[in-house]
C-alpha cells in the first residue's frame, strides 16, 4: 500500500495532466464524463473515510489520459528539455521519499528523518499513532504479544492448560496467536472479530480463558474471578495494541450459549 502511494506520488504530474485531459482539453471532450466521475468519487472518499487508499485503484484511468496528454506536448521540439528535468526530479524524489514507502532505514533513524522532513505516510484509519505511521507500526510487537500470552499459558497448571481459551479482541491478535503460538506451544486462538467469529469457541467452556485487551470492569461481572497478569505494550506498535492481560476463571454461562453475543464485525 505504501508502494502505492508513492506510485501515486512520484506520478503526480502525469495523472494531474490526465484529470486536466479530461476535464479540459478538446481532444478529451469525449471522456469527460470519466474526469468527472474521478473527481465525485475522489473527493467523496476523501471527504467521508481517512482511508485514502480506497481511491488508488482509480489512478489508472488517469494515467492513461495524463500519458496521452504528454506524448503530444513531448513531441514538440521545444518541450524535449523537459524529459531530461522530469526524469532527474523523478530519481531525486525516489531518493528523497524511498523511507516513507519501504522500510530502507533502521526505525530510529526513520523517526529522525520524517521529523526533519516535516512529512509522513498519510494516515489510514482514526486510531491513534505513536512514534510510526500506521504502515510500519502494524509491523511491530506482533510476536512479542504472542511471546507475553505464552508466559501466562505456560504459568498454568498442565491439566488446566487444555482447558483454557485464548480469547483475542480482534483478527490481527488472533492471527497473531495462530501464526506464531506453535512455536510458544500455543492452541489456536478464539474471536468474535469478524471471520474468527464464523469458526466459534472450538470445544472451550470458559472454564478457564486468557483475555487479550480486556477490561477488568467489564469481565469482572462475566467471571467467577480475574486477574491482571501481563502487560503487552511494545514501543513501535500501534497505541491500541498496547493493553492489559486478563486470566478469568469459570464463566458464569457456558461459553457456547453467549458466544452470539461476541460477534464484531466492525
Amino acid at each position: 500500500m505504501a508502494n502505492v502511494a508513492d506510485d501515486v506520488a512520484s506520478d503526480c504530474p502525469i495523472w494531474v495532466a490526465g484529470l486536466w485531459y479530461y476535464l479540459f482539453s478538446e481532444k478529451g471532450k469525449t471522456f469527460r464524463a470519466l474526469g468527472w466521475a474521478w473527481l465525485v468519487t475522489v473527493i467523496t472518499i476523501m471527504s467521508l473515510n481517512p482511508r485514502v487508499y480506497y481511491s488508488y485503484p482509480s489512478f489508472p484511468i488517469l494515467l492513461a489520459a495524463g500519458s496521452v496528454a504528454w506524448e503530444s506536448w513531448l513531441a514538440r521540439p521545444s518541450f524535449h528539455w523537459v524529459k531530461l528535468v522530469y526524469v532527474t526530479m523523478m530519481a531525486v524524489a525516489g531518493v528523497v521519499f524511498a523511507p516513507f514507502a519501504v522500510p530502507v532505514l533502521p526505525v530510529d533513524t526513520y523517526i529522525r528523518y520524517s521529523a526533519v522532513m516535516h512529512f509522513a505516510p498519510p494516515s489510514i484509519e482514526n486510531w491513534k499513532l505513536g512514534p510510526l505511521p500506521q504502515i510500519y507500526a502494524d509491523q511491530f510487537g506482533w510476536e512479542e504479544m504472542v511471546a507475553t500470552v505464552a508466559q501466562v499459558y505456560g504459568s498454568l497448571p498442565p491439566d488446566v492448560r487444555s482447558k483454557t481459551a485464548i480469547f483475542a479482541q480482534n483478527y490481527g491478535q488472533a492471527g497473531a496467536v495462530d501464526l506464531f503460538g506453535p512455536k510458544y506451544g500455543l492452541p489456536k486462538a478464539i474471536s468474535g472479530h469478524q471471520s474468527y467469529f464464523l469458526w466459534g469457541p472450538r470445544d472451550y467452556t470458559g472454564e478457564s480463558v486468557i483475555v487479550m485487551q480486556g477490561r477488568q470492569e467489564r469481565l469482572a461481572p462475566l467471571y467467577s474471578t480475574v486477574e491482571k497478569v501481563a502487560r503487552v505494550d511494545h514501543p513501535y506498535s500501534m497505541p491500541y495494541e498496547h493493553f492489559d492481560v486478563f486470566y478469568c476463571r469459570r464463566l458464569n454461562w457456558p461459553l457456547k450459549d453467549v458466544w452470539p453475543k461476541m460477534k464484531n464485525w466492525h
